[in-house]
């Protein structure tokens, strides 16, 4: 008896080492040290009062409910430093300048996209993620950093699945948030800081809110992960945004039985000149600017009520409140619509070899203009006749593009259930929401594609959220974009963009699944199956991120489902299945390469000679 007591306290002793162990490891991820830049470099895309309002203008999200002050407040787990220090969020990926200081538009000094905003009832101020924290790049060379404003982020923002060693913030969050609450110390500090001189009175309230906060972040972790709905990691720079908001929209706010298994991580695509195109996402599935906004604001989390308490559909003229901010969004709209690409900085990435971006650039007219040039419409053909100039963006099918299609396919293919919402079809056909393509008759509201079903919610939340906020009819095209209907299109392809400021987006192809541009001019036998995300370092040679291991980074496979880094190819032989144009020559690549640091920098296009260029030939199609 007394060895089966010692056996079974070994077990137990055991037990607890392994949860100790796993509990250490999680509380304190495996992020990569940060190094603040010896020099920081703003490029001169905007000004800088655009740039400060884009940076913390909010958008009416919520982390689950935190706290603008409980999230300043908050300690590390096993330390009493604080959280939301720069220099820790940095280690997530988030941007910091070293010389940055609190502000009015920044009260906490946080990074950039960490915005707060006060709840117009309560008066309580949220922590508020805006477009900023995931469209704002930085490219770091040589010890010196280049700010790229509108550019693809490098953070680990999105995961909330907990894993050992892993790098998410929401884990990390979650962990410090569980050891405020449950070690007596911690809370204490914790309330005294954000209640000050009302501590007696309202720590044992404060303490209540912050537990339903807490297990909002541990239950959409804990069912995140049972349910297995995100099984390709997304590491840095990368979210399946459409499958999260989906998931959000449709799973969370309406049933359960809509959640969709979500395997298509994505990168976060620039937004220099998105206001010309007439189609916006990946996928060209999104037209209206303040409907694609409040798409957005609803993946990052701001708060959406679908059904009234009981489970009960929502009386029509009370759809839909949201938290999302209309007139904030459309400040950060047409602040946006300022930005310009950014231009190759010489004095920190290296000269520009005239003669051979000259070449590039009669190459570039051959073999990538016919897709990636902007294409002007003439006022009679836009959508939108008062906007000048609206561009024609190629959708490029995958079937003959041959890019991973993953995420095409689930947004063309997942279907959800939105009976429980109680819609009828002509309160549907009331809305401004217009249907592209091939005409489906009557919604079936049991089985309701991602695109449409988030349209109408769309349309619904605007309309409430124009009443709220006191939008009037008049006002109301300008704030949709020049009076754009919400427009949807499905189709199973890639948007093909204009290549301006290209080489400062890196890693390439809508899943980031490709390090450097020579990488993406090259067959696809000559990339790299695998390489490491999640520094900033850049490559000017082969114009992409540098991908030696480090510690803290993240390994991006690319034969897991949705990390292909296939297509787009240049080689001989058919055309289409991912082969897209000729195989090009060693020194063909290097050249265009060159010619991609300043494809439409007015600095450079004059200096360039003017070579022939042969046409485009689109080369010989097998059945």
């Amino acid at each position: 008896m007394r060895l089966l007591r010692r056996a079974l306290s070994g077990v137990l002793l055991l037990a607890a080492l392994v949860v100790a162990v796993g509990l250490y490891f999680v509380a304190y991820p495996n992020l990569p040290e940060y190094e603040a830049p010896r020099a920081l470099r703003y490029l001169d895309q905007w000004s800088e009062a655009d740039r400060q309002t884009y940076y913390y203008t909010p958008q009416g999200t919520q982390v689950k409910g935190l706290e603008y002050d409980w999230f300043r407040a908050l300690e590390l787990p096993f330390s009493r430093d604080r959280f939301a220090t720069p220099d820790y969020l940095a280690r997530f990926g988030f941007l910091v300048d070293p010389a940055q200081k609190a502000t009015a538009l920044n009260p906490g000094n946080l990074p950039v996209g960490f915005a707060r905003h006060e709840d117009d009832e309560t008066g309580r101020a949220y922590l508020d993620v805006t477009c900023a924290a995931c469209h704002t790049g930085e490219l770091r060379y040589q010890g010196h950093a280049v700010r790229i404003d509108g550019g693809a982020a490098m953070h680990s923002l999105a995961s909330t699945v907990p894993t050992l060693r892993g790098g998410s913030f929401g884990q990390a969050l979650g962990m410090s948030m569980a050891f405020t609450y449950y070690d007596p110390l911690k809370f204490r500090r914790f309330a005294r800081e954000v209640l000050g001189e009302r501590y007696e009175q309202d720590h044992k309230q404060l303490r209540n809110n912050f537990k339903q906060v807490l297990d909002r972040l541990l239950g959409t972790a804990y069912n995140d992960w049972h349910r297995g709905l995100y099984p390709t990691e997304e590491g840095f720079g990368r979210t399946d945004a459409f499958g999260r908001i989906a998931n959000s929209a449709f799973g969370d706010a309406i049933d359960p039985a809509n959640y969709r298994v979500a395997n298509a991580p994505v990168s976060y695509p620039h937004l220099w000149d998105i206001w010309k195109f007439d189609w916006v996402q990946w996928n060209g599935s999104a037209m209206q600017p303040m409907a694609r906004n409040i798409g957005e604001a609803l993946g990052v989390g701001a708060t959406l009520q679908l059904l009234q308490e009981d489970g009960q559909p929502i009386a029509e003229a009370e759809r839909y409140a949201s938290g999302v901010r209309i007139r904030d969004l459309h400040r950060l709209e047409t602040t946006l619509m300022h930005l310009a690409p950014p231009h190759w900085p010489e004095d920190v990435l290296g000269k520009v070899d005239i003669e051979q971006a000259s070449l590039g650039r009669a190459l570039y007219r051959e073999n990538c203009a016919h897709c990636h040039d902007a294409n002007p419409k003439p006022v009679e053909k836009r959508f939108a006749p008062e906007r000048d100039p609206e561009w024609r963006m190629k959708v490029i099918p995958t079937s003959f593009v041959g890019t991973d299609p993953t995420s095409a396919d689930n947004i063309a293919s997942h279907r959800f259930n939105l009976t429980r919402l109680g819609w009828a079809q002509d309160e549907l056909d009331s809305l401004d929401v217009r249907l592209y393509g091939k005409s489906s008759g009557p919604l079936d509201l049991s089985k309701v594609s991602s695109a449409k079903g988030l349209a109408y919610i769309t349309a619904y939340v605007e309309d409430r959220a124009y009443r709220d906020a006191g939008i009037s009819e008049a006002e109301r095209a300008e704030f949709d974009g020049y009076g754009l209907p919400i427009g949807v299109q499905e189709l199973r392809g890639y948007k093909a963009r204009p290549l301006d400021g290209i080489w400062a987006t890196p890693p390439f192809l809508h899943n980031g699944s490709v390090p450097t541009l020579f990488q993406l001019l090259s067959p696809v036998a000559e990339r790299q199956k695998d390489f490491w995300v999640g520094s900033r370092e850049y490559d000017p040679q082969h114009v992409g991120i540098r991908t030696e291991r480090f510690d803290g980074g993240f390994l991006l496979d690319t034969a897991i489902t949705g990390n292909s880094n296939r297509g787009h190819e240049f080689r001989a032989g058919c055309r289409g299945s991912g082969v897209i144009g000729r195989a090009l020559a060693p020194h063909e690549r290097w050249a265009l390469v060159e010619y991609l640091k300043v494809l439409g920098d007015p600095r450079f296009e004059p200096r360039l000679e003017e070579l022939p260029t042969r046409p485009h030939n689109p080369g010989p199609s097998c059945p």
